[in-house]
């Protein structure tokens, strides 16, 4: 994906029209009865949990006397007995037959490209004006895209890029996924202590550069994966993919019983370079970057002592039966046959549609009664009475404690931080991540995690929403709970910059 830098979607100036419309103005009932849904789903777990605590408080009142007259009366009532043990046997088998396994998060790993794939402004542009694609209106609408973007001077691009003229090849686009996956699974591995052979599901997302064989099967044969492994390889779903796959991978947990799951989110730069003069397909050379994360998941219970996070909750909106959002985000060719991604002049109102619909559905699962009771009141005033009330826009600083958003562009960042109400601390993590590695695609919100917990941020019972767009049109959140105070994983990504954020960035 994805969302313009500094608010740009084709052109350096952006209109107001383009930006996230105000959720204050309208919010669709049926998406917040689709909430509810979710929750009213888990409500035999909601009543029985505290059944059996009343239950508990209950008997341990009971002193010897109460005990003996019990013993007596069942005795003599036999059937009653048999009837409620059944009964209970036959709850407590459906509760633990329905309930969902837990997902731990053991850890994750980001990977932090070598120094000599930097690419500070003045290189990016030098070799923009070297290779020879470009005219002088592109060149022009490039550098001010950078200036605008939010990115930093040490941001990475693939080894080809470096070369003039770039030398973009299969063999260069094999080498650059090689390097970040398997740069980041090593960690990965490293810090877990995990065989590689105890992985049980694989889900691996690129959605730019999907060879044969694919990228899961070459981690497979990398690393000597076991023949019955669930290996999965997600394609063309954008910078959002990263919680598709942890969403796929959460699935497959469900069925398969006491086993790893490792998800890979990365995307590749090398053969998807855009070398025309259609502006609204150069945005993307300015914004995306190197970047990748693997995570290791597992349904055992053994795990929970040394997991990081549980996942609480998984939204996916999907907004593709839209013409203009299927379309928004469009790999295409231009008009002398150069291929490239090409973002519409409505992606940033397609966008805030489409995270208006995911915040509605997500506002029942995770916001405290208060809050839900007052946005319910409001949209009922509303339809009953068709009152020119604005609905009610709840709190999220309430429900999390941390804000992971998608680094696709400073004007996202922006528009989120404004129409959620957030404080600068809540989306330092993302405007850093953004400065010092660019648009990662899906891994960007692993960056930001990382980052959180590079700054020591993370404590026990924190709940981090993650939150990413991508083409389609999609809208996806992940919302996870800390289960320790989180320390940085050796080898981070922010090792050895993280004393130095955060930087003050130009207006």
């Amino acid at each position: 994906m994805d969302p313009a830098a500094g608010g740009d979607a084709v052109g350096v100036q952006i209109h107001q029209a383009r930006r996230l419309p105000d959720f204050l103005q309208s919010v669709n009932l049926k998406y917040v009865k689709l909430g509810y849904h979710y929750l009213v789903s888990n409500l035999f777990a909601l009543c029985f949990v505290p059944l059996i605590i009343a239950i508990s408080v209950e008997v341990s009142r009971l002193d010897i006397d109460d005990l003996r007259q019990l013993w007596l009366h069942l005795q003599y009532n036999l059937v009653s007995v048999v009837i409620c043990s059944a009964i209970l046997v036959f709850g407590l088998t459906v509760y633990i037959v329905t309930r969902p396994r837990p997902v731990y998060l053991v850890d994750y790993a980001c990977y932090r490209p070598p120094d000599e794939l930097k690419a500070p402004y003045e290189k990016f542009m030098t070799h923009s004006r070297l290779q020879g694609d470009f005219d002088e209106n592109s060149l022009e609408f490039q550098r001010k895209i950078l200036e605008r973007s939010g990115l930093g001077e040490e941001t990475y691009v693939p080894e080809a890029m470096h070369f003039i003229p770039p030398k973009p090849s299969m063999a260069a686009a094999r080498e650059e996924a090689e390097q970040v996956m398997y740069g980041a699974l090593d960690n990965l591995f490293n810090s877990t202590n995990v065989n590689p052979k105890d992985i049980g599901v694989l889900v691996v997302n690129c959605s730019l550069f999907n060879p044969t064989p694919s990228l899961s099967a070459m981690i497979i044969n990398k690393y000597k994966l076991r023949g019955n492994i669930r290996s999965f390889n997600l394609g063309g779903m954008g910078c959002s993919a990263g919680v598709i796959a942890i969403d796929l991978a959460k699935d497959m947990l469900q069925v398969n019983r006491n086993t790893y799951a490792v998800v890979v989110s990365t995307e590749n730069i090398t053969q998807n370079w855009y070398f025309g003069n259609k502006k609204s397909m150069l945005i993307p050379n300015c914004l995306f970057r190197v970047g990748g994360a693997a995570i290791l998941l597992s349904n055992k219970s053994t795990d929970r002592r040394r997991a990081k996070y549980k996942l609480v909750h998984v939204v996916r909106t999907h907004k593709g039966a839209d013409d203009k959002a299927f379309r928004c985000v469009f790999q295409e060719q231009d008009d002398d046959g150069k291929t490239g991604v090409s973002l519409s002049k409505e992606l940033m109102a397609i966008a805030g549609g489409a995270l208006k619909t995911n915040i509605t559905t997500l506002g029942p699962l995770v916001l405290p009664i208060s809050e839900q009771l007052l946005f319910f009141a409001t949209l009922v005033i509303k339809k009953l009475f068709n009152a020119k009330v604005k609905p009610y826009i709840p709190d999220f600083k309430l429900a999390f404690d941390h804000f992971c958003i998608h680094a696709g562009g400073r004007a996202v960042i922006d528009e989120l931080e404004k129409n959620l109400q957030l404080l600068p601390l809540h989306v330092e993590a993302s405007r850093m991540t953004l400065h010092r590695f660019g648009n990662t695609s899906s891994s960007s919100i692993w960056y930001e995690l990382a980052y959180i917990e590079a700054k020591g941020r993370m404590r026990r019972g924190n709940r981090v929403w993650q939150i990413a767009f991508g083409s389609g049109f999609k809208c996806n959140s992940a919302v996870w709970e800390a289960l320790r105070h989180v320390k940085p994983s050796i080898n981070g990504p922010w090792e050895d910059s993280i004393d130095r954020y955060p930087v003050k960035l130009l207006n």
